[in-house]
């Protein structure tokens, strides 16, 4: 197998630099989201993970946990232009995507259809508890999400750049929603679980939401900026063997497989798709350049994984009845997956 690696040159001065400035933006960007959201330190750090890589997240949380705060202030923080989208069993894909309407030239009194643009144009669209309306609307998302653009009566339309869908989802109301479909769950970048407030925190809360306490959010990063983040980002070396490591990762999710565990076998029923490896790798390549290194390490890949694969496997019937949840499953998977250094100690151990 050829173990060549790419010479990719990160070393220039002005890659440096760039490099740079985007860890002192993402420190930026905390500090302004600091002014308004109080702790969920984890939901940040993906979130932000997955602004640098350009892919979409899905975030799932109980009501009051400032899902639809913590984007709306994120819009505001990276001065790009917002629209939320709150989902209902009625919304049509029309409402999302936008139609042609008749109008009147003033001018010469003729009538002609004129496309009217929906709320998915723009940069970041929240689409809000969007489990809540039928999968027919659901859908109208898939080819904005993949491929940036919608297409209407035939024409195609292009997003403007940087875009993404960051959705949000109620676990535990269950009536009256609609499961998203596994298709469309795969073009989510990461799925993030946002955790219930701790007493110190909620304490915080309390202080700044019901006092006169104001904030002033200003914009730190614009998206031409964050385009050339994800231009180096692309570049970030993976040496072979550790971007073999992030495919037996995913490999191991894929019940009766080479690479599978045995509670693979017992609890999943489907694993993930090659989106699980892509997203592992271009999240471990963020995470690599904001701790201030051009290479991607094994850590990276552990600390990036479930976030991005969560969403892409699915229990079996045994697995729903014991219990059992998808991190249970990929936590096993990353302490019984070897690195290469550990296949390789084993093979020695072996002899």
């Amino acid at each position: 197998m050829d173990q060549t690696v790419t010479v990719v040159d990160l070393e220039s001065p002005d890659d440096v630099a760039l490099a740079d400035r985007m860890k002192l933006g993402r420190d930026q960007i905390v500090t302004e989201l600091r002014k308004t959201i109080v702790g969920q330190e984890e939901t940040i750090n993906q979130i932000l993970l997955s602004l640098f890589v350009g892919g979409n997240s899905l975030i799932v949380g109980v009501p009051g946990l400032a899902k639809t705060l913590l984007i709306y202030t994120l819009a505001r923080v990276v001065d790009l232009k917002f629209n939320r989208i709150q989902f209902t069993p009625d919304l049509m894909p029309s409402d999302i995507t936008g139609t042609d309407i008749i109008q009147e030239d003033a001018a010469t009194g003729r009538r002609q259809m004129t496309f009217a643009p929906g709320p998915i144009f723009a940069n970041i669209v929240l689409a809000d508890e969007i489990n809540r309306t039928p999968p027919k609307t659901q859908s109208a998302l898939l080819e904005a999400m993949q491929e940036h653009r919608v297409t209407i009566q035939g024409r195609t339309y292009k997003l403007d750049e940087p875009f993404y869908v960051f959705a949000t989802q109620n676990p535990i109301e269950l009536e009256g929603t609609y499961p998203l479909p596994e298709a469309q769950l795969d073009r989510f970048f990461y799925k993030l679980l946002v955790q219930y407030s701790g007493r110190d925190e909620l304490r915080k809360i309390m202080d700044m939401t019901t006092t006169g306490h104001k904030v002033d959010i200003r914009p730190v990063i614009d998206g031409p900026t964050i385009i050339k983040h994800q231009q180096l980002i692309r570049r970030v070396v993976i040496a072979p063997h550790v971007q073999d490591y992030a495919i037996r990762v995913t490999l191991a999710t894929h019940p009766s497989g080479m690479f599978a565990i045995p509670m693979t076998n017992q609890f999943l029923r489907v694993g993930a798709s090659p989106r699980a490896a892509q997203a592992i790798t271009l999240a471990s390549k963020v995470r690599a350049l904001l701790d201030g290194r051009f290479h991607v390490s094994f850590k990276d890949v552990k600390e990036v994984a479930i976030p991005a694969m969560r969403h892409r496997i699915i229990l079996n019937f045994e697995g729903e009845a014991e219990g059992i949840t998808t991190d249970m499953v990929l936590e096993k998977i990353l302490a019984e997956t070897p690195t290469a250094m550990e296949d390789q100690m084993a093979t020695a151990g072996a002899r």
